[in-house]
This record gives C-alpha cells, structure tokens and sequence, in this order.
C-alpha cells in the first residue's frame, strides 16, 4: 500500500475545496492527530482524515451558500 504525501493530500483538498492550504493543513493536522490517538491500525489513517476533512469543508460551504 502506498501513502499519499500529506502536502499532495492538503494541496488536492485545497484546490477541490477552494480553502486555503493553510488552513487545510491545520485542519488535517488536527483530524490526523485525533484519528491516531484512538486507532489501533494506523494503515487507514490518513485517508479517513483526508475524507473528513474535505467532508466538513462541503458541508461548511453548502450551508454558506
């Protein structure tokens, strides 16, 4: 299994979200870091994190709108 690297990670996120990277990264960061305290299998990790961000930055921008 391959990981993605996490600046790719952010910078997609950013990019399909219209978010600042900045804020992507803090955001991910954080979500990376709750998800690794409770886990037991790291493999999945990243991923989960990367789709719960992108998740709550739509749903953030589809109640903006």
């Amino acid at each position: 299994m391959t990981t993605q690297n996490p600046v790719e990670v952010v910078h997609e996120i950013a990019a399909s979200t219209n978010t600042a990277e900045e804020t992507v990264s803090k955001m991910y960061a954080e979500t990376l870091e709750a998800y690794k305290k409770d886990a037991r299998i790291l493999d999945y990790v990243p991923l989960l994190a990367a789709k719960r961000v992108r998740e709550t930055l739509r749903a953030a921008s589809q109640t903006v709108r």
